[in-house]
């Protein structure tokens, strides 16, 4: 059976779109899956964190295998992760930026790229999460093309509400033109202040909208200090982060439940 492949997007940064990429993984791992992540963000966050060893910058990346003037196998670009049963895609220095404005100015083909390049590994996988830039360009785009299903990462606020309406039409035009079974398997709230009125009444309000996974996750620095010092919430020892580690298993589970 083929990987399924999972898009953490939103558009805004700053809601926690690679810390749960990386969490995602490592609950991925837990469950005994194969897993592999591609860093589709610019700024390589996820390179950094999730890869076993630190990635020099002269090394070939995910630029290399979407770019038409090198073309590299997927396969010659990966890197082991942090844990037995994960690689990573890697994404570093600048050329990913490059990379993305030249498929602004590329021919056909060019929204197909990523996906070209998993189906030459999805034998070798259970699960593939792509970790998107905060933006709506060709690499979010390629992303949800190569995707079987999305999952959104939010916040319980105002400003990041607002801009998961652009989000929805771009989806949308994916389905129109690439890919008509692309489903949004769920919507992640992170760092939820469940204390505070404004919290509650807008997560009342996506609740109202759309598939939310539950429980939120709530705002704790455990979340992005386990991240940052790269270890699993089950490893960073204590008892907040492993019921947090526990949320991500539950979360994994339902997105694989929604997206098959």
């Amino acid at each position: 059976m083929s990987a399924l492949v999972l898009a953490v997007c939103n558009q805004k940064g700053g809601v926690g779109k690679t810390t749960t990429t990386y969490h995602l993984a490592r609950a991925g791992v837990r469950a005994g899956r194969r897993v592999l992540v591609v860093d589709l963000d610019p700024q390589g966050t996820l390179t950094t964190i999730a890869a076993r060893e630190e990635v020099p910058e002269d090394s070939i990346g995910v630029a290399d295998v979407l770019s038409a003037r090198t073309r590299e196998p997927l396969t010659d670009v990966l890197v082991p992760g942090t844990w037995d049963g994960l690689d990573v895609a890697p994404t570093v220095g600048e050329t990913l930026g490059v990379v993305r404005d030249e498929l602004v100015v590329t021919g056909a083909g060019r929204e197909s790229r990523l996906r070209d390049a998993l189906a030459t590994v999805a034998d070798r996988y259970d699960l593939v999460l792509v970790d998107c830039p905060p933006s709506l360009d060709q690499l979010t785009i390629n992303a949800l093309v190569a995707a079987d299903a999305v999952l959104i990462v939010t916040q319980s606020k105002q400003a990041s509400i607002n801009g998961l309406v652009k989000l929805h039409e771009t989806i949308d035009a994916v389905r129109r033109n690439y890919r008509a079974d692309l489903t949004i398997a769920g919507v992640l709230v992170n760092q939820h202040e469940q204390n505070t009125v404004s919290g509650q009444s807008w997560l009342e309000e996506l609740r109202a909208a759309m598939t939310i996974l539950e429980p939120p996750m709530p705002k704790a620095v455990v979340f992005s200090d386990a991240a940052e010092a790269s270890v699993g919430l089950d490893e960073y020892g204590s008892r907040v982060a492993n019921r947090l580690a526990e949320t991500f298993d539950s979360y994994l589970t339902h997105l694989e439940e929604a997206a098959r």
